[in-house]
């Protein structure tokens, strides 16, 4: 279980939405094995889709970050949906580079820069809303805050971090989305910019034991915050048959009739999960039929 907190300035300029996300990130690194890199990058894709899922105001609306910079993780994916609930994949789980010159996991290199990061929000239009921005760094929230000042013209400052431990499990995740609304003024924003300026790393913070709640309240230092709302949020897959059952019978009746003679047992392991579904060959030849 992970807990997202949205609080607002007393004079109601600034919006900060905190999340932390230690179990989220371990049971991603659990489902997928990730090697440390991925955890980290893997992680802070998941906690930047749940906070930004969690702003979206349908019960059923969802939220889908896709990266790919050319790196050797290849894509990242992390799906959330409006509860803040959160799911994703690294295309390459295992990946083993170098620290960086700070002596970090190398998050960008692994990532690359060489792409975009790409944003689709289903809001349950006829069209789901496609935004993309080139990525910035392959840090990520560096790429997200790109992405709100080009796509959306929001002023954000965005805050992630996953720490992994020297067992490979993790240690402490999360982050903030800080955004100011049209009327901030320029005293509002001084005080922001010095407020980011001296915060601590967000592992740092987690790790020393602050919860999303003083997270939130901590980097509105100064502006008389008040919690909005919080909600617990989980890593969590929705797959089931029925729904691989549609993705299948899209494929079309001539492609399931092929299967079903070709193959006398179909498997489908979801991405997200990695459960696997079984399909007898009659069953696909009865999925043609529906066609």
């Amino acid at each position: 279980m992970g807990k997202i907190v949205r609080s607002i300035s007393a004079d109601g300029s600034v919006v900060a939405t905190s999340i932390e996300a230690r179990d989220i990130v371990q049971e991603a690194r659990r489902i997928h094995v990730t090697s440390p890199v991925v955890t980290a990058a893997l992680g802070r894709l998941l906690a930047a889709a749940s906070m930004m899922g969690y702003m979206l105001k349908g019960d059923k609306d969802s939220l889908t970050l896709r990266i790919n910079g050319g790196g050797e993780i290849g894509s990242l994916i992390a799906v959330a949906a409006s509860n803040g609930n959160v799911k994703g994949y690294a295309e390459n789980p295992v990946v083993d580079l170098p620290l960086n010159a700070k002596g970090k996991l190398d998050v960008g290199g692994a990532v690359g820069t060489d792409g975009m990061l790409t944003v689709i929000k289903d809001l349950g239009m006829k069209e789901p809303y496609v935004g993309q921005v080139p990525l910035v760094s392959g840090e990520i929230a560096e790429d997200i805050t790109s992405y709100f000042a080009v796509s959306e013209q929001v002023p954000t400052v965005c805050a992630l971090g996953v720490l992994v431990d020297t067992d490979l499990s993790v240690k402490a995740a999360g982050g903030y989305l800080i955004q100011l609304l049209p009327f901030a003024g320029d005293e509002c924003i001084d005080l922001l910019e010095k407020n980011i300026q001296s915060i601590p790393p967000v592992t740092q913070l987690l790790s020393g034991g602050m919860d999303a709640q003083e997270l939130a309240l901590r980097v509105l230092d100064g502006f008389s915050p008040n919690v909005l709302d919080e909600q617990e949020v989980f890593y969590r897959c929705d797959c089931s048959k029925e729904r691989v059952q549609k993705a299948l019978i899209s494929l079309g009746r001539e492609e399931l009739e092929k299967m079903a003679q070709e193959d006398p047992l179909t498997e489908v392991k979801c991405h997200f999960c990695t459960h696997k579904y079984r399909f007898p060959a009659k069953e696909i030849a009865e999925l043609a039929k529906r066609l």
